[in-house]
């Protein structure tokens, strides 16, 4: 028992000091370095003691209990740093006794027990998940003797930062100068620095900056780039939050002891070290300090809102206690003696403030680091909102204002998120005023014109915000509400409910200037909800959003900047998402109304003409009908917000089937199905309405034939319509075909018949729809090629047309088809053949320069390379099923035409580059059947077939391959001298410069032009680049094709100088052109390890680039290019056989071919991908 007391009388913080304390305090307990805090305390205290002990001997609560007697016996005589101490030991004393006491410990496990059974399982796995980060943090605990000391302390586990910080304190007290010495190296080792100070350095203030700047030199000498504020190392104990916690307790500590008013050389000794260090020429210094200073300083504003807070309410105090009849004029005066005292700690506690504001914030918040100039930002939005009497003024408000300019993103991310933050309290918009009207401008142009989309979209919404109390202009307005129309998703997304606001803004004022909403309501009645073709309040809101729409477009009059939507300048013209239809699907997300795809609907239908017959200004319900006439771009608007409408209606449908958790139930996927049906139904009697109305100009018969691809046919067939319906709907649909020579209207006609194709059970149906199209079609172009003046507009819609059908149709037959004669219409003589047809327009129209000849010879070109397409299909068939040819065709005409128009355009040509592809793309077709044929155990038949394949693949002649070199090197050096990149010498073999190659882009006379034609022409610029890139990359990617299908650059005293000449600026003229050329790299074998250190070397390698230097030059990034090139990886390689470009050998011509042969290895059969099916 004995044993047991001792071990009680150990654990007791309360103990007194006697003469047998050093025998008492074995073991670890007697070298803690707080011994000498204790005994004072114990000492202050020792009246009481020795009942303490005795209660402490009996139970393990009352030595819980203890410290708060002696709180209570002494507290007419202990300050308030006496009770923190108290409180101090009182939670220190639990931890030890846990410790020491082990049958206290092994109860939490008898709890645990019963986890063992299964059902206990997920209850017990929630409990032991928090404790799992714990385990690496055991591990990170380092022996290092030099983390022994207060760094160890503040980043071991056992004990919080407040705790450590009350420690220091006490240490503080007992010699100041070794405490000091002790937090100076505790900085010194945040920054990963291993060298310290003594206290000779500490007891001379005056030799701060030399000391540093000693230890500066030593530390930089050891050459380290990493340091643990930056650093991701798993091996480090070292903690920012940590760090910022302990300082911030160190103060708190301070203020509840008194020492931070008493003994003013503790802040100013912090100060000292802390500041001079923040000017430190070394990063991990002058980050580290820096850090540390904000986080003393919002310390600081924390306590200066309490005090504040204290004054207050100490006022408060007095001002009742005058009040009273009977006025206690002791308590007034001890009152007013306290407020006295409160703001003489304010007022020091406001000098520290300024100090590091005027000493630190003020020189790091321009830092060269980045992150020092985000730790500024943050820290200075934290003492605005924290201390406002001090920092919400103009003059430390401007700072963040000057921030927003930051060339660094995420600095200027965070001023934005600051920001954000001030505006957010309606209370703060008085003081914001003159702010906001300073530096509204450059808000707005973050919102329009900042790089970084995130932090555009975050600017939309700080000035949402300022829109909100009324302090945004509206011209201002204006321009952020054409972001609806921006490119990027983000943009549109967070502007989506700032121009819904506008809208709203604008319906309400339309509302009362046709006499309120209770006058329409009256005059418009009520309808039945399902009835859409009668005037309703939400059309006078869709009406102001056409409006709106139509002023925010800057292209008014025009078309938008894709024109129609399509890109026609390759094999198959690409149909592309509008301005319109982008900005249309952020509306239906803002604007509710909009979202109701069927009034939508029934409003387009809606006749305004016999509103306008019968006007009467006097009645609210025409006044109304007249107030909603739509205009015609207005229509062509509201028809993109329908398509948006119904694809959101159909998605929300799709997405509500399955809950929060990804569920599916039957209820939810009923409801889902009764939507998608009720849509289907609806939009199949809406769309030929919708055609028979705005069928007649191109921009809005597109828009409406877009609606047909989001029909689900299926659920069309499944509801058992009539089938005359959905032929009349196709018949809808090839009207508009033929009627329409626009490049958008057929192209969206082609994909409505393409998506009508692809469901089995109608696609009998639509199948005769497109054969009498084929036959209106031909037929016309025989009519034109037979007159003896054919009409060149009509040819070059109807070979437009021929070329649609050609990619969604097998054309074969009706090419090559003979016209029967009849009594009526006689065999003429001559070929009517389309086939014939179209090579002999492009014989006639290939030399011609203008853009209408071009545009014809182009789709006659396309039309006849789809023909060679489904010939190509037809052959490999027919060889995967029999071996058997039994003709083959002949494309020498095609392929001769096509070769005068290289010869007879120059290198940079458009149409040549487009013509080359063609020919290029042409064998390449062809070429894809090699791999088709069997090359050993041949029948008859296969050998036949071989040999009529062996006549269709051909190489490329060697006079066209040198005209395609040439337009590849030109093309190659317009794009470079857009890009202004550097191109490798040319070699003694490459043809000289063209002289009517493009010329460079003067900028003479940019000085003398204005911003906004500038800004215009730096558009254009970047347009004309990215059309300069495109051309190459397009073209480039068909020669590269061409050489693996061994057309091109295959045989010949040349061969593989073209492949040579390709690679040779692959690092110089930007990654899309390199990954291009990638394909054409050729397979090494593979060394893992090798590879992984020359993957860990250029990790290394980069990572200490991005630490030596803020900014990477274009130089420096080609060189780093150049090094990667020269470690190719051969999984770039493709797959040359799924592409069907690698030729199987046979035996003999392999292994006479296999020395000499640079080609790629043969891949994998696994991995096959057939480019060419599209």
């Amino acid at each position: 028992m004995p044993a047991r007391l001792s071990s009680m009388e150990l654990s007791d913080p309360a103990t007194p000091a006697t003469t047998d304390a050093p025998n008492r305090r074995k073991s670890a307990r007697s070298v803690q370095k707080p011994i000498s805090y204790q005994q004072d305390l114990n000492a202050s205290i020792g009246g009481t003691g020795s009942g303490k002990r005795k209660r402490g001997e009996t139970t393990d609560v009352d030595i819980d209990a203890d410290p708060l007697g002696d709180e209570t016996s002494s507290d007419e005589n202990e300050s308030d740093p006496d009770e923190e101490e108290l409180k101090e030991q009182r939670r220190r004393a639990p931890k030890v006794k846990r410790v020491q006491d082990k049958p206290v410990a092994k109860k939490p496990k008898n709890t645990r027990a019963p986890t063992t059974s299964l059902a206990m399982r997920p209850a017990t796995n929630g409990v032991k998940k928090p404790s799992k980060p714990r385990k690496p943090r055991a591990k990170q605990n380092t022996t290092d003797p030099d983390e022994t000391g207060l760094y160890a302390d503040v980043f071991s586990q056992g004990q919080s930062t407040d705790e450590v910080a009350a420690e220091w304190m006490s240490r503080y007290d007992d010699h100041n100068a070794n405490a000091m010495c002790e937090l100076v190296n505790f900085v010194l080792r945040c920054t990963g620095c291993d060298l310290q100070v003594d206290v000779h350095d500490i007891e001379d203030p005056d030799n701060v900056p030399s000391k540093l700047t000693d230890l500066q030199e030593e530390f930089q000498a050891q050459k380290i780039t990493d340091y643990p504020l930056i650093s991701k190392a798993r091996s480090t104990t070292f903690s920012r939050a940590v760090m910022t916690d302990f300082f911030h307790s160190l103060v708190t500590s301070a203020h509840a002891k008194g020492l931070l008013y008493n003994d003013v050389a503790l802040m100013e000794n912090i100060q000292v070290w802390v500041t001079t260090m923040s000017s430190s020429g070394i990063r991990p210094f002058r980050h580290t300090a820096t850090v540390i200073s904000l986080a003393v300083a919002s310390a600081l504003c924390g306590l200066m809102k309490e005090l504040v807070d204290n004054i207050a309410t100490t006022t408060r105090q007095k001002e009742s206690e005058r009040k009273k009849k009977s006025v206690n004029k002791g308590r007034v005066s001890a009152l007013q003696t306290k407020i006295g005292e409160i703001e003489k700690k304010k007022d020091l506690v406001e000098s520290w403030l300024k100090d590091v504001f005027d000493t630190v914030f003020i020189h790091r918040y321009r830092d060269v680091d980045p992150k020092i100039r985000v730790d500024c930002s943050t820290a200075l939005g934290t003492w605005i909102a924290t201390c406002p009497d001090i920092f919400f003024e103009g003059q430390y408000l401007r700072y963040l204002g000057w921030v927003l300019s930051d060339v660094s993103a995420p600095t200027r991310a965070e001023v934005v998120k600051q920001l954000l933050r001030l505006y957010k309290n309606k209370d703060n918009v008085g003081r914001l005023r003159a702010f906001t009207e300073r530096f509204r401008p450059r808000m707005v142009e973050m919102a329009t014109q900042d790089a970084e989309p995130t932090i555009r979209a975050s600017a939309v919404e700080l000035l949402d915000m300022i829109r909100e109390v009324g302090l945004l202009e509206p011209d201002d307005i204006d321009t952020i509400g054409k972001l609806i129309f921006d490119s990027e998703p983000r943009v549109r997304k967070a502007v989506a409910g700032f121009f819904a606001e506008n809208i709203s803004d604008l319906f309400e004022s339309t509302v009362e200037e046709l006499g309120g909403e209770e006058v329409l309501d009256e005059a418009l009645g009520e309808s039945p909800e399902d009835d859409y073709d009668n005037p309703r309040l939400s059309w006078l809101k869709l009406k102001c959003l056409a409006e709106v729409l139509q002023s925010y477009d800057s292209n008014e009059g025009t078309e938008s900047p894709a024109g129609d939507g399509t890109i026609d300048d390759g094999i198959v013209p690409i149909v592309l998402e509008t301005r319109y239809a982008m900005a249309a699907h952020s509306i239906c997300e803002g604007v509710p109304e909009a979202k109701e795809w069927e009034v939508v609907a029934g409003y387009l239908l809606y006749d305004h003409s016999s509103t306008l017959q019968s006007h009467d200004g006097e009645d609210p319900q025409t006044a109304f009908k007249v107030r909603c006439q739509l205009g015609e771009k207005e229509e062509r608007l509201l028809l993109e917000v329908l398509n948006a409408a119904v694809k959101l209606r159909l998605t929300e449908a799709i997405e509500s089937e399955a809950d929060k958790k990804g569920k599916k139930t039957k209820a939810r996927k009923d409801e889902s199905r009764e939507i998608q049906e009720s849509t289907a139904t609806h939009l199949a009697q809406v769309i030929p309405k919708l055609l028979g109305k705005f069928g007649s100009s191109p921009s809005t018969a597109s828009a409406v034939l877009r609606l047909e691809h989001v029909l689900d046919l299926e659920i069309f067939q499944e509801l058992r319509q009539d089938s005359r319906e959905f032929a009349s709907l196709l018949d809808d649909i090839n009207k508009q075909f033929l009627t329409h020579a626009d490049h958008g209207v057929l192209a969206e006609a082609r994909t409505a018949l393409l998506h009508a194709r692809s469901y089995e059970d109608l696609e009998e149906v639509t199948d005769g729809k497109l054969q009498e199209l084929w036959e209106d079609t031909i037929g016309t172009l025989r009519e034109l090629a037979k007159a003896n003046m054919p009409q060149f507009t009509s040819m070059a819609n109807t070979v437009e047309r021929i070329s649609n059908l050609a990619s969604i149709s097998d054309c074969t037959t009706l090419f090559e088809d003979e016209p029967r004669a009849t009594s009526k219409a006689p065999s003429r003589a001559g070929s009517t053949r389309v086939v014939d047809i179209l090579v002999d327009v492009i014989n006639t129209y290939g030399s011609d320069e203008d853009a209408e000849s071009v545009s014809l010879v182009s789709s006659a070109t396309k039309s006849l390379l789809f023909y060679n397409m489904w010939i190509v299909r037809s052959l490999r068939e027919k060889i995967e099923l029999n071996g058997g040819i039994e003709e083959a065709p002949n494309y020498d005409n095609f392929s001769a035409a096509i070769q005068r128009i290289i010869s007879s355009r120059q290198k940079l040509d458009d149409f040549r580059l487009s013509a080359a592809g063609t020919l290029l793309d042409l064998h390449t077709t062809y070429a894809t059947l090699r791999h088709l044929l069997p090359t050993s155990g041949e029948n008859p038949e296969s050998a036949s077939a071989r040999s009529l394949v062996a006549s269709l693949v051909r190489e490329v002649p060697q006079r066209v391959q040198g005209m395609i070199l040439d337009s590849f090197i030109a093309a190659e050096k317009a794009y470079a001298q857009k890009a202004k990149r550097v191109l490798d010498s040319p070699s003694e073999d490459d043809p000289p410069d063209d002289p009517d190659s493009e010329p460079e882009d003067s900028s003479d006379d940019e000085d003398d032009e204005d911003d906004e034609e500038k800004a215009r022409r730096s558009q254009h610029r970047q347009h004309e680049l990215l059309l300069a890139e495109k051309r190459l990359c397009e073209f480039t990617g068909k020669i590269v094709l061409a050489i693996l299908g061994q057309v091109l650059d295959a045989s010949g005293p040349s061969k593989g100088a073209l492949r040579k000449r390709l690679l040779r600026n692959k690092i110089r003229l930007g990654p899309n052109f390199k990954e291009v050329l990638g394909y054409l790299d050729e397979a090494k074998p593979k060394k893992p390890r090798a590879k992984a250190k020359v993957a860990l070397k250029a990790a290394g390698n980069k990572k200490a680039a991005e630490k030596s230097q803020a900014i990477v030059t274009d130089a420096e990034e080609e060189d780093e290019e150049r090094n990667e090139a020269e470690d190719v990886v051969e999984d770039e390689a493709e797959d040359l056989e799924g592409r069907e470009l690698q030729e199987d050998f046979d035996d003999e011509r392999a292994e006479g071919e296999k020395e000499g042969s640079n080609d790629a290895a043969m891949p994998r059969e696994e991995d096959e991908d057939d480019i060419m099916g599209d």
